[in-house]
């Protein structure tokens, strides 16, 4: 059985200011589908060896686009294209704790 929390380590710059290098997030798998606007982890569909955290801009042919806070960091899905998410970002535990609520994007 998995269980349904397990704990990310944020590494570089693609979420400041949400989120920076060095944040240790709680992520839920199932539970709620995800939605624009929520913080997952997941996996491009074109580079399924990398890991990434970033926030969900649309749902889009049965996956996700994703797109990082940090608009001069291009390393989403404007580079790789439609990402699988593997689970929602519900915290951050460290350094500074705090929920992560979903916000609605305009921007691509």
């Amino acid at each position: 059985m998995r269980w349904p929390l397990f704990p990310v380590l944020v590494h570089g710059p693609s979420m400041a200011p949400t989120l920076r290098h060095g944040d240790m997030l709680l992520v839920r798998r199932g539970g709620r589908p995800v939605r624009p606007g929520d913080v997952v982890v997941a996996r491009f569909r074109a580079r399924p060896e990398l890991l990434v955290v970033k926030r969900v801009a649309r749902l889009q042919d049965g996956g996700v686009w994703l797109l990082g806070d940090n608009g001069l960091v291009t390393d989403d899905s404007r580079a790789y294209g439609v990402a699988d998410a593997l689970g929602r970002v519900v915290c951050r535990y460290w350094p500074r704790p705090a929920l992560l609520r979903a916000r609605e994007r305009a921007r691509e």
